[in-house]
C-alpha cells in the first residue's frame, strides 16, 4: 500500500469511509459483528486511515453508533494497528424526531469531542473534522474553537469538511501555514465542482480527501454512467471503481480517496486501487469522463 500525507500523519493512500454501516440512503445495515470485520478487512488490506463522525448513525439517539463500531474494530484486530489513523467529525446535532442543526461553538464542540473520545475507547482524537460550517457564526471563530481543543490536548490535527475556496484559506489563516491538516469535500466523476479546493489543497500541501468518491453509486453505478471507467477495468482485469480510485489518486499526491463500505468484499478491492497503474492515456480518457 502506498502512503501519503495527512497533517502530521503518514497513512494508506487509500481511506475506509465507514459511513455506510451506520448511516445510507437504503437504510439496511450489516450487523454489528459484520460491520467490524469490514473494518478489519480494511486494516487487512493495509489502509491506515479511517474515517468516521459521531453523527453516522441509524437514529438520532444512537449517535457515536459508527464510531463505537470503529473503535471496537480498531481495539480487538488481531494484527498491528501501530500508524492506523481515525477521523472523526463534529458539528452537526441530531434530535429528537430527526431534527438537525449545526454548531459551531466551544462548549458544544467540547462536549462532541469527550462523547467522541468516550465511543472510539481513546484518549485523544488523531483527526477531529468540522463536519459542516454553522452559519450563524464567523467561519474563523470557530476554526479558533478547534485550535482551543488541539491547545488542550484533546485532539491532535485540525480538518474541515464541506468547506469552499474562502474556508479553506480562512482556516490557513487562523492555524497558520501547516495548521490545516485536510480538506474532506464531496469529489467523483459524477461531481467536480470541488476541483479549485483541491488545487488549493495541493498549493498548500493540505490532504484532500474526496468523499462519495465513487459518485455514491459504487462500481456498477460508475461503470453504467461512465463507460470510460468500466472499458479500463475490464482491459486491466479490475473493477470499475478501482480504476475512479486510481485516476483520483493521480491528480495530486494530496488526494487521499475514502470509498465507502458496509462489505468487507468492497473495501478489499477498494484497496487494490493503490496499485494499479494506469496509462497517459487512460487517465486522460478518465478526466474527460463526465465532463460537460
Amino acid at each position: 500500500m502506498q502512503t501519503r500525507q495527512l497533517g502530521p500523519f503518514t497513512v494508506s493512500a487509500i481511506g475506509l469511509g465507514a459511513m455506510p454501516m451506520s448511516m445510507n440512503n437504503d437504510q439496511v445495515y450489516p450487523d454489528h459483528d459484520d460491520a467490524v470485520a469490514t473494518v478489519q478487512a480494511a486494516l487487512d488490506a493495509g489502509i491506515t486511515f479511517i474515517d468516521t463522525a459521531d453523527v453516522y448513525a441509524p437514529t438520532w439517539d444512537s449517535m457515536g453508533h459508527n464510531e463505537r463500531i470503529v473503535g471496537e474494530a480498531v481495539r480487538t484486530y488481531g494484527g498491528s494497528t501501530e500508524g492506523v489513523v481515525i477521523g472523526t467529525k463534529g458539528g452537526i446535532v441530531r434530535g429528537e424526531g430527526e431534527t438537525r442543526r449545526r454548531d459551531g461553538s466551544l462548549d458544544y464542540l467540547r462536549s462532541a469531542v469527550e462523547k467522541s473520545l468516550t465511543a472510539l475507547g481513546v484518549d485523544q482524537l488523531d483527526l477531529y473534522q468540522w463536519h459542516r460550517p454553522d452559519r450563524w457564526l464567523v467561519y474563523g471563530d470557530v476554526i479558533a474553537n478547534f485550535k482551543t481543543l488541539q491547545d488542550e490536548g484533546l485532539i491532535k490535527a485540525i480538518g474541515i469538511s464541506n468547506a469552499n475556496v474562502e474556508e479553506i484559506e480562512v482556516a490557513i489563516e487562523v492555524l497558520g501555514e501547516g495548521g490545516l491538516a485536510s480538506v474532506q469535500n464531496e469529489f467523483s466523476p459524477r461531481f467536480r465542482s470541488s476541483q479549485d479546493e483541491l488545487d488549493l489543497c495541493a498549493e498548500h500541501g493540505i490532504a484532500f480527501l474526496p468523499w462519495s468518491p465513487l459518485g455514491g453509486g459504487g462500481a456498477t453505478g460508475i461503470g453504467r454512467e461512465f463507460a470510460a471507467f468500466a472499458e479500463i477495468g475490464e482491459a486491466h482485469g479490475v473493477s470499475p471503481q478501482q480504476v475512479v480510485l486510481a485516476w483520483e489518486l493521480s491528480l495530486d499526491d494530496v488526494v487521499i480517496p475514502i470509498p465507502g463500505a458496509r462489505r468487507a468484499a468492497s473495501i478489499t478491492d477498494s484497496a487494490k486501487a493503490a496499485d494499479l497503474v494506469l496509462t497517459a492515456d487512460e487517465l486522460a480518457r478518465c478526466s474527460a469522463t463526465g465532463r460537460p
